[in-house]
């Protein structure tokens, strides 16, 4: 199995994903001594507001203007860092865009909890080596959820919930995210909403890879489970500073598994630069929200639009 030192995209990359947070819900619901839900976690003593300069991109042409903000969906509470250029961005917008609409739709459970379930049906621990079910089985007892609690389910939802309850638990959420703020603003302004992918493509992309791929990634997950934490919150500083290639390099430095980067991040980075070609031919102001994995390294949102011959400019 996978090293602690290999993937750190496969590892890290559920809190950027917004079908990530749905599946962290669901699993949950089979831990009904945790913490914290996604969308409810523990109250916590307040805290001092820290501020953050997230990164902000800008697109433009003669009558269209398309700005590209990087988002963290799940976040803890105490972190301002809606103002300045982002916010003068925002609300000099018509259209607010995600990388989908109301992903907190109680729809979406449902659907996660078909699209989960392991197809042809096989027990999901039996998969595991002995070493691994043993990881496996410790790092779910240690959340309080039940051991069998996703042996009907594909491997890619077990990795998802490992990845995402820790900082459920610890306090993160998704009403603290970019996206929910953002989204609030654009209603109290009474902006256009669209979405870039449906939550049942995002489920899609997990749910399309190989089953020696989903394992992969399980495993990967198991040997930073411990450090989960400690790597997210690094993460999160570099998002904080506004230091995306920092944050490239978190994610994405010494990536070996290229189907996992396809999947997930490259093919969807092609499509998105696509629309926002598309969207040039058209006058108006744009305010684009993705996960900040998405706008920082060699394959990102940006690379694709440099092949393209679309320039981006950073503000901030």
């Amino acid at each position: 199995m996978s090293s602690a030192h290999r993937r750190p995209l496969a590892r890290l990359l559920a809190p950027f994903l917004l079908f990530a947070l749905p599946a962290a819900a669901c699993a949950q619901d089979a831990a009904p001594r945790a913490a914290a839900t996604a969308t409810a976690p523990a109250p916590a003593p307040a805290k001092p507001q820290v501020k953050a300069k997230p990164a902000l991109w800008k697109v433009a042409d003669k009558d269209t203007t398309i700005w590209l903000f990087g988002t963290i969906h799940i976040l803890p509470p105490g972190i301002a860092w809606y103002d300045g250029p982002v916010a003068k961005a925002l609300e000099s917008s018509d259209t607010l865009v995600t990388e989908v609409v109301e992903p907190e739709d109680p729809a979406v459970a449902q659907q996660i909890a078909r699209i989960a379930l392991s197809d042809p049906p096989r027990n999901l621990r039996e998969q595991l080596p002995a070493q691994e079910r043993a990881k496996y089985q410790a790092a779910l007892t240690s959340l309080h959820v039940p051991v069998s609690a996703f042996d009907a389910n594909d491997p890619w939802y077990a990795a998802v919930a490992l990845s995402t309850l820790p900082l459920i638990q610890a306090g993160f959420g998704t009403m603290n995210g970019a996206e929910a703020l953002l989204v609030a603003k654009a209603r109290e302004r009474g902006m256009a909403r669209l979405g870039l992918e449906t939550a049942q493509m995002q489920l899609g992309l997990f749910d399309s890879l190989p089953q020696e791929t989903q394992i992969g990634y399980l495993g990967d997950v198991l040997e930073s489970f411990p450090k989960v934490r400690d790597e997210v919150g690094a993460m999160l500083e570099a998002w904080k500073s506004g230091k995306a290639d920092t944050l490239a390099q978190l994610m994405n430095e010494d990536q070996d598994d290229p189907q996992l980067m396809k999947v997930l991040l490259v093919d969807r980075n092609k499509a998105w630069a696509k629309w926002i070609e598309e969207r040039l031919k058209r006058p108006g102001t744009v305010f684009i929200a993705v996960g900040a994995g998405h706008l920082a390294g060699k394959n990102s949102v940006q690379a694709q639009l440099a092949a393209d011959r679309v320039k981006t400019k950073r503000v901030r």
